[in-house]
């Protein structure tokens, strides 16, 4: 299929032809970050210190009307 290519396609494709390595830069920057399991302590610590937030946070929630 020849349609359409984009200006941001045309680019990617360019530079990845002119920079072969970078695929296998991106996958080992990739695998600092994403690629290992969780740390328990870490979970736990996160567990700790996390706030509860009520459900709709983007307005403020209704009062109830005062009893006469």
């Amino acid at each position: 299929m020849a349609g359409y290519v984009s200006e941001l396609t045309t680019f990617l494709r360019d530079l990845k032809t002119q920079n072969p390595e970078l695929d296998r830069k991106q996958f080992e920057g990739r695998a600092i970050w994403w690629d290992h399991a969780p740390d328990p302590e870490d979970a736990a610590r996160w567990a700790a210190v996390r706030e509860r937030q009520p459900g709709y946070v983007y307005f403020p929630l209704p009062q109830k009307p005062a009893s006469t």
